[in-house]
């Protein structure tokens, strides 16, 4: 008998879980992917900018997760990844650039020293005096990581190195972010006993020497390796089709077509509207998931732009400035390097911040703030983008809140034999975790179903 699976998503989780899917099945089987979209890849989008493919979507990943530079390595395009230039980003907080903390674990300082001159001497103090402060952390409490660094090291390192470095990561606050869901080592060595916040960030960061690049990109960006991945799936592509999921574990139907097994990498309320007949209870646990919009402005500036010598800027919570962050990929990344033109991204909105304009208002508000930005660098660049587009994710990234992990663990455990889950929702955020993800689901099915 032919094996036959469906996949429900098209997007970077949907076709590694095809490609993973047709290493596992061999050549013989049939692997289709349901896509309500024309367009293959999700949120790895690229849009032509003055002339150049430019990701308005994810930009990078984490190289020090194995995931992603294996894959990319499988397509053949190992090649194509570079590392970023070395300069590091600065935070815009009380009207004014500052240096990023460091040492620092996600936006929380090691210690008093990282946070410079971002906090005021009362904040130093309370800053550090935090080891002897008494702790309570009962082992298994799922808190906000933004509770968790207000009550420690105060609202101002919150909203000033922490918040910046979350909301890139998630759309969202830190405190809408669980503690274990964004940084699950972090809860685990205060499960295990460590007293203080203190210690346990400078016992979970990477020894001083460790001068190896956090992350990388591939250059064309990521549409080169979408539609490699594609390729090399093997897979039927279905586009404009929102398929509805009927049947159960031997006899599953998608689209009136029998699948022996499914994978759903859809977003978790796409999915649990897709599951909501079939499996009820997967699909309340998934429905309670909420989702963060955002928007990113890609510009094109004249190619004699000086820009600040930093790769960005991100934006403290509570600034008069627009924008949330600031990608200078003239700066960042060495393939960017052009006489045609400089590259700057902005990105815009957070969770329950929803992003209010048109895309001319979002592009004279990147302009305008990337303005201010050079001036307190002592850089003046003219602002007037020689070209810009405006791509929007109204419902980007799932919002990783207390108690989310344990949520989708009680959707894996309710899950029937033969169907799987994969993208950014179930767990955790980011290239290397979706593709992780895919894996695990196609291991799971194959295991389960007699192909």
């Amino acid at each position: 008998m032919t094996a036959r699976l469906a996949i429900i998503g098209g997007g970077l989780s949907g076709l590694a879980a095809a490609y993973f899917a047709r290493q596992a099945l061999g050549a013989d089987a049939v692997v289709d992917i349901f896509e309500r979209s024309e367009r293959p890849g999700g949120i790895l989008r690229s849009a032509s900018v003055a002339g150049r493919q430019v990701d308005v979507g994810a930009e990078a990943f984490v190289v020090r997760r194995p995931e992603a530079l294996a894959l990319v390595a499988e397509l053949g395009l190992a090649d194509q990844v570079v590392s970023p230039t070395g300069r590091r980003p600065a935070v815009w907080a009380n009207d004014g650039l500052h240096a990023l903390p460091s040492p620092a674990l996600m936006g929380i300082p090691a210690n008093v020293a990282a946070v410079g001159n971002l906090v005021d001497d009362a904040d130093r103090l309370h800053i550090d005096a935090e080891r002897q402060r008494p702790m309570d952390w009962p082992p298994g409490t799922d808190m906000s990581v933004g509770d968790l660094v207000d009550d420690r090291f105060g609202p101002a390192v919150t909203a000033r190195s922490v918040d910046p470095m979350l909301g890139g990561v998630y759309s969202s606050l830190s405190a809408d972010i669980g503690v274990r869901e964004a940084i699950p080592a972090l809860a685990a060595r205060l499960d295990a006993g460590t007293p203080n916040l203190t210690d346990a960030v400078a016992g979970l960061l990477p020894a001083a020497t460790n001068t190896a690049p956090v992350f990388g990109a591939v250059r064309g960006g990521y549409r080169v390796v979408v539609d490699r991945l594609l390729e090399a799936a093997g897979a039927q592509w279905h586009s404009g089709i929102e398929p509805a999921l009927m049947g159960g574990p031997g006899d599953w139907q998608v689209a009136d077509v029998g699948y022996d097994a499914v994978i759903v990498a859809l977003p978790a309320p796409d999915a649990a509207s897709l599951l909501a007949d079939t499996v009820p209870a997967v699909a309340a646990e998934l429905g309670n998931v909420a989702m963060a919009g955002s928007a990113v402005v890609a510009l094109a500036l004249p190619p004699d732009s000086v820009l600040p010598e930093n790769s960005g800027v991100l934006v403290a919570t509570g600034e008069s400035l627009h924008a949330k962050a600031f990608t200078f990929s003239s700066r960042k990344w060495p393939h960017y390097e052009s006489s045609d033109a400089t590259w700057v991204r902005a990105s815009f909105g957070r969770f329950r911040q929803p992003i209010a304009g048109d895309d001319h208002t979002l592009i004279g508000w990147a302009a305008a703030d990337l303005a201010r930005i050079c001036d307190a660098a002592g850089v003046t660049v003219d602002t007037s983008p020689l070209d810009a587009v405006v791509q929007r994710w109204p419902s980007g990234l799932p919002v990783y809140a207390p108690g989310h992990l344990a949520s989708m663990k009680r959707v894996f455990d309710a899950r029937p034999a033969g169907l799987g889950f994969a993208g950014a929702s179930y767990q955790g955020v980011g290239v290397p975790a979706c593709i992780a993800q895919a894996r695990k689901a196609v291991d799971a099915v194959v295991s389960e179903v007699a192909f």
